[in-house]
């Protein structure tokens, strides 16, 4: 006795394919999803910002509230006497401008120089590039006190000391800033290169006036940084400058705190005022942060 099998549902019928449809995911589900992602996204922003609110509020209590039990988020008295006091106290507006020019200048060399450095890297195929990147990755493993010594000695031999040329030149090419534009012209279509020189342009032409345009949301997002970083550097000043004339922001502070005592509502006051300029350089440029189309150039 023979037994056949009895054809399914999905299985040829007839010489025609009966297809299976495959249930489609609701709405609830991707709905659940979002929120719980949602959810995630609010709890880390609460987790980082609550303390730069208790920082932020704290600057606003009279010295006798800032160690007082129960310790309290909102201050009950608020007053601006912090504030007022470090303005007194340090000379915050030439230490503005030093550290402003400082910022600037680095900023434009850094963003320069590590757009230059990328383009090569990333679109000539050459093994000693190849090693020199990797050289400069080697220099991230490297921890920044290690630098400090011999960075230090050339600086000195050179003359730069207590300059501001002597804290741009060490901060102008950075590995984060290579790395980032030679891994967005690695994105660029060799094709747009290619037909570019086909056209005649020569490789200035090609750098200046297609490379250039399309990495200008690296260079944004790069000079934000290099800003942040410079403007924030506290130890590499504080080793190349010891005329107080010269000083930037992070030594200006520094120079509030006293040998016995701190004085932490004017300290607090102080490290909120240096804090505007990098707040407002963040809302003015955050807009232009945004991803660029590279393909726009090529045809289908």
């Amino acid at each position: 006795m023979t037994t056949t099998d009895i054809p399914r549902p999905a299985e040829v019928d007839s010489g025609r394919r009966v297809s299976r449809k495959r249930p489609r995911k609701t709405a609830t589900g991707g709905l659940r999803q979002a929120v719980s992602a949602t959810t995630l996204l609010w709890i880390m922003a609460c987790l980082y910002g609550f303390p730069v609110l208790w920082f932020v509020l704290s600057s606003l209590k009279p010295a006798s509230d800032l160690f007082s039990y129960p310790l309290t988020l909102v201050p009950h008295n608020p007053t601006l006497s912090g504030f007022r006091a470090a303005w007194d106290s340090a000379n915050f507006s030439q230490y503005f401008i030093n550290t402003a020019i400082v910022c600037v200048i680095t900023t434009i060399l850094t963003v320069g120089v590590s757009c230059c450095t990328g383009y090569a890297l990333a679109k000539y195929d050459n093994r000693w590039l190849k090693a020199f990147f990797l050289c400069i990755l080697a220099t991230t493993m490297l921890p920044g006190e290690v630098m400090l010594a011999p960075e230090f000695l050339v600086v000195r031999n050179l003359g730069l000391y207590n300059s501001f040329a002597g804290i741009i030149l060490p901060a102008v090419l950075t590995a984060t800033g290579c790395f980032m534009f030679r891994q967005f012209f690695l994105t660029v279509p060799d094709e747009l290169v290619e037909a570019a020189r086909i056209d005649g342009a020569r490789e200035l032409s090609i750098f200046l006036r297609i490379m250039v345009p399309l990495s200008r949301p690296i260079m944004l997002t790069l000079a934000i940084l290099s800003f942040q970083w410079r403007w924030n550097d506290y130890i590499w000043p504080l080793l190349m400058l010891n005329d107080p004339n010269k000083f930037t922001v992070q030594i200006g502070i520094q120079s509030i705190v006293g040998a016995q005592n701190i004085n932490w509502s004017v300290l607090l006051g102080a490290s909120v005022i240096s804090m505007i300029p990098l707040i407002a350089i963040f809302l003015v440029f955050q807009r232009y942060v945004m991803s660029a189309d590279i393909n726009a150039g090529l045809k289908d």
